[in-house]
């Protein structure tokens, strides 16, 4: 086993096989993003924090939605673009969030970046700072002086 992923810090809401559903806002809250940007925003986050960026989870079919889990609580406390949902309890809504166990099979979903002992959950400030600077659309990039002959 690996030993940076080993008990007894690995959290009760990571099933120890397969994988399971969870209630967002009670082990963590989600922040839901699909496909390309949330691959993006994943990469970005991962290269800010030396690869430790916490725990985010990918889904494999469908919208290939990757999920970025967040202290319970906390995701609502935060302006989210368009394409970007937070998943908490609350305002009489229920989400579910599905968490593959650490290793074996878990196919359809799997690990974008695993929680460590020292990085439990994913940093919602940094999160959201990453998110606004991926989505925001590039400038326009002026015509070049030499191409305009």
């Amino acid at each position: 086993m690996n030993e940076r992923i080993a008990a007894p810090w690995i959290p009760t809401w990571i099933p120890a096989s397969g994988h399971a559903l969870r209630h967002a806002g009670i082990h963590f809250d989600a922040v839901r993003m699909k496909g390309e940007l949330g691959e993006r925003v994943a990469t970005e986050l991962m290269l800010c924090t030396d690869f430790d960026a916490g725990p985010i989870v990918r889904e494999f079919t469908g919208e290939r939605y990757l999920y970025f889990l967040l202290p319970p609580q906390t995701a609502a406390g935060f302006r989210w673009p368009p394409g970007v949902r937070a998943l908490t309890r609350g305002d009489g809504t229920l989400a579910y969030v599905g968490v593959p166990a650490l290793s074996g099979q878990t196919w359809p979903l799997g690990w974008r970046c695993v929680p460590s002992e020292g990085v439990r959950f994913v940093a919602g400030e940094l999160l959201a700072e990453v998110v606004g600077r991926v989505s925001r659309p590039c400038p326009p990039v002026p015509p070049k002086p030499w191409a305009a002959r």
